[in-house]
């Protein structure tokens, strides 16, 4: 029997199984069930300095509203620690998603002239829905991480399978932990990377991509070289010659970079 579908295009979840985007749903977790399964409990160990520190998140509700954008809705997820924004295009039918993480400040928009806003409509177009998503407490490492892990929870629910986690500058270590952590993330990018949150990278198993500006003067280039040495293959650093922390003077290039990375890992086998 074919399950019912999300209001979001994507086919929804076995009523009998994980919830839908209304439901109650685990954020985090690393039992057998994933991310978002019944009575998963986030792990402890996040990369912050409080390992020992009880850190819960679970997702209470979803509202949505149609966005400014064509195809865009507007997202509102409720949980027990805070709501989290977002900024949905979903693609009916398909199960491959891009989910898109911004740095220490926050933001939805992306490195290299808003990559984010720019590829969130080409990848739709290649049949690739995109999850935005603006952190509760952007800059808090752990609360960010979490953030990351319940929008896989959302996706999960309704009915993703495959999902590349791409962030800039301090949310590329957030993609990193967060894509160890959830089993719904095939593949993880990392654009002007920090290296704080990466330490245990070798542990993250699942393709990763690394774009790093030669001349960036914010985080320098050392760190995405030093994240590329301590992970596991399959792996690519790329090193964009003269450019800066938000890759604009080669922001076609690395769009292009980021957009093969996710039809290779979330689009249609």
């Amino acid at each position: 029997m074919t399950n019912p579908r999300s209001p979001f295009g994507l086919p929804r979840r076995d009523p009998n199984g994980s919830n839908g985007a209304g439901g109650h749903d685990d954020a985090g977790g690393a039992g057998p069930s994933g991310p978002g399964g019944p009575g998963d409990d986030l792990p402890r160990d996040l990369g912050g300095d409080n390992a020992d520190d009880e850190l819960t998140l679970k997702i209470t509700g979803v509202r949505a509203r149609q966005g400014e954008d064509p195809g865009e809705m507007e997202l509102e997820i409720e949980t027990s620690r805070g709501v989290i924004k977002a900024f949905f295009t979903p693609v009916e039918g398909k199960t491959g998603v891009a989910l898109f993480l911004g740095g220490a400040g926050g933001g939805v928009r992306g490195p290299a002239n808003e990559m984010y806003v720019t590829l969130a409509g080409e990848l739709a177009l290649a049949g690739v829905s995109t999850l935005r998503l603006e952190y509760r407490d952007a800059g808090e490492f752990e609360e960010c991480v979490m953030d990351a892990l319940a929008g896989c929870s959302f996706l999960k629910g309704i009915g993703a399978e495959r999902t590349v986690m791409v962030g800039h500058s301090f949310g590329g270590a957030v993609a990193v932990k967060a894509g160890e952590l959830a089993p719904i993330v095939s593949a993880v990018c990392g654009l002007s990377s920090q290296r704080f949150g990466t330490f245990e990278v070798e542990r993250l198993s699942k393709p990763l991509l690394l774009i790093h500006g030669s001349k960036d003067e914010v985080l320098d280039q050392q760190a995405s070289k030093d994240i590329f040495e301590r992970a596991r293959e399959p792996k690519r650093l790329v090193i964009l010659d003269g450019d800066g922390h938000g890759l604009t003077q080669h922001a076609d290039e690395a769009r292009s970079l980021v957009t093969q990375f996710i039809l290779e890992h979330a689009g249609e086998a």
